[in-house]
């Protein structure tokens, strides 16, 4: 299954959405941050949806290259980030968890903030 996921900063604070088949997860109360928290608030999110939806195989489609390349090890997350760094790495996930880049428009989740910030 494929689960989209972003995260964003707006002037009520961090807030993220997922969508995964045809459903929006979001939430937009998650305080004060960066763009890079409330993306990995994101990230941790959807592995938590597809582990809670009990999938033994998902793909991870988000606009975040940085965090991405994070979460498989190529670069080294900033101190900011660090404690969501270690909350994602000790998450029970699907036995087949792949984690994808994908261009911003085609992100499901980042449209569907878009639509929510009008």
């Amino acid at each position: 299954m494929k689960i989209f996921f972003d995260g964003g900063y707006s002037p009520a604070g961090m807030e993220y959405a997922l969508v995964a088949s045809g459903r929006t997860y979001m939430r937009r109360d998650l305080g004060e941050g960066t763009s890079m928290e409330a993306e990995w608030h994101a990230l941790i999110a959807a592995v938590t949806l597809a582990h809670d939806l009990g999938l033994s195989e998902a793909v991870l489609l988000g606009d975040a290259a940085a965090v991405i390349a994070q979460a498989h090890g190529a670069i080294r997350c900033p101190p900011s980030c660090r404690a969501l760094f270690d909350r994602f790495r000790d998450l029970p996930r699907p036995a087949h968890l792949r984690i994808r880049y994908i261009k911003r428009t085609q992100n499901l989740a980042g449209i569907a903030l878009e639509a929510v910030r009008r």
